[in-house]
């Protein structure tokens, strides 16, 4: 199944890749090769075809390059520059990185290397070693961008999936976001996925390889929520742990805390979480010293909370401080070209994890796609898992469909009655007037709602005009 994801795909990409000017060597975690672009192949002295699947202790023990700057990170755990010598003698520097994956496990091994001997990297205006670290950290940033969808194994664990231009704008956004280190709010409606979201910025940041720690606040009660967040001393209250309890803010350290349902944080709890972002510091219970945390703030709600501050139910200068970089996730119904490759998402999700080989007949995908999804891409995960596991035949049909879904089918074989005495002219200006005033409801503009009518904007005003529909002076 292809498809569309915020970054460039599989193929565009690599060849990215392969037109650059420096090496790129690309491993899985057990030091097997994946991928090596035209630099490195040259440098190697090896075509690709003799590269793929040969282990780089293997390609060492050869000759091919000394000493294995993958090795060397894959012992050592973290990020190693280094010098090795190629198979025909040229000295290259190595910059190996391990791509962690959601777990905190070493994932891939990646190799960038310059060739130090080149002319025109060594006389280059400027030319120093931080300014290639430099560059070689940006082009890592993208791999790890590309991890997160895992391109190279094809299998997309998350369910960062669409194809409408309000997800590519999205997904735009949370690419800048993730180069930062700023707080961020992200709200929408209950299940559009505001924690894969999280989970995406988390994994194409700096932050990638550090802890993702999840709160729900709606799913601790209040009493209990502060020592969960900050920790405790020994003895700070009865039944306390006798040797104390660091909190999730000292679980994230160095990496990211996602506080979901932010808007059910307790008023008493969010002074001292904005003394968290304002100071970096935070008190466990029962301390008298204050900690310093090295961690990035993400919160969600799918509430207003510029109504809760006008209702006193929610700090406005904490608002404030988690509004610095808005992300509103808008629900499926308003990006339906998103429907379809997330049905054959889940699909092949489930199907793999329960062993099926379902597939939707035409008219199971058409209903499911007019369909309004009020959970959003939570329920539409939990119906095709529902369809898969329940069809009574590899290919899901009408009758396999849960019956709210069939009730609110709105399809063309649904009776249609024309009113008495009204004649055809009458009642096609009705149903005219109508779908204008819906396009337009939706749309805001007209300059959009002509667009997603098919009808120039000319037309359209005479329309708005002929049926007394409101029309904006500024569209």
């Amino acid at each position: 199944m292809t498809t569309d994801s915020f970054m460039i795909n599989q193929e565009f990409f690599l060849k990215i890749l392969d037109s650059l000017g420096v090496g790129i060597y690309i491993a899985d975690k057990h030091g097997k090769t994946l991928w090596v672009n035209r630099v490195s192949q040259k440098g190697l002295g090896k075509p690709l075809e003799e590269l793929i699947g040969k282990h780089i202790a293997d390609l060492e023990k050869e000759g091919v390059y000394s000493p294995s700057a993958m090795n060397i990170a894959l012992r050592e755990k973290k990020e190693t520059v280094t010098t090795i010598q190629q198979i025909k003698g040229k000295k290259v520097l190595v910059t190996a990185n391990l791509v962690y994956n959601e777990k905190n496990e070493v994932e891939y091994l990646v190799t960038l290397g310059i060739d130090m001997i080149n002319d025109e990297i060594r006389n280059a205006p400027g030319s120093d070693l931080k300014e290639i670290e430099s560059l070689l950290q940006r082009y890592i940033h993208e791999l790890r961008k590309m991890n997160a969808l895992n391109m190279f194994t094809g299998e997309h664990e998350r369910s960062f999936v669409g194809r409408s231009e309000s997800f590519t704008k999205l997904s735009n956004l949370i690419s800048k976001i993730a180069t930062v280190d700023t707080t961020v709010l992200i709200t929408g409606e209950t299940g559009v996925g505001k924690n894969i979201y999280a989970q995406q910025i988390h994994h194409a940041s700096e932050r990638y390889d550090k802890p993702f720690v999840h709160i729900n606040c709606a799913a601790i009660p209040a009493t209990l929520i502060e020592s969960e967040l900050f920790g405790y001393e020994k003895g700070a209250f009865t039944g306390a742990s006798a040797n104390g309890k660091p909190g999730l803010v000292h679980q994230a350290e160095k990496g990211t805390l996602f506080l979901d349902e932010i808007s059910e944080l307790p008023l008493v709890l969010q002074s001292k979480l904005l003394q968290l972002l304002q100071n970096k510091t935070y008190m466990p219970i029962g301390s008298v010293q204050t900690k310093k945390a090295d961690v990035r703030i993400i919160a969600a709600t799918n509430c207003n909370l510029e109504e809760l501050v006008k209702s006193g139910k929610f700090r406005s200068d904490l608002f404030y401080r988690l509004n610095i970089l808005p992300v509103n996730i808008p629900s499926l119904r308003e990006r339906k070209e998103d429907i379809f490759p997330l049905l054959y998402f889940y699909l092949e999700k489930c199907n793999l994890r329960h062993q099926k080989n379902r597939t939707m007949s035409t008219k199971v995908v058409e209903v499911l796609q007019n369909y309004q999804w009020p959970g959003n891409i939570r329920e539409l995960e939990n119906v095709v898992e529902q369809l898969v596991i329940l069809a009574a035949d590899d290919i899901i049909s009408l009758a396999d469909l849960p019956k709210r879904i069939l009730e609110a089918d709105h399809s063309d074989d649904q009776p249609f009655s024309i009113p008495s005495g009204s004649s055809l002219t009458s009642i096609v200006h009705d149903m005219e007037k109508k779908i204008i005033e819906h396009a337009y409801k939706e749309h805001k503009t007209t300059r959009k709602t002509a667009a997603a009518l098919g009808i120039t904007h000319s037309m359209l005003m005479r329309k708005l005009a002929k049926y007394d529909i409101y029309k904006e002076t500024s569209s």
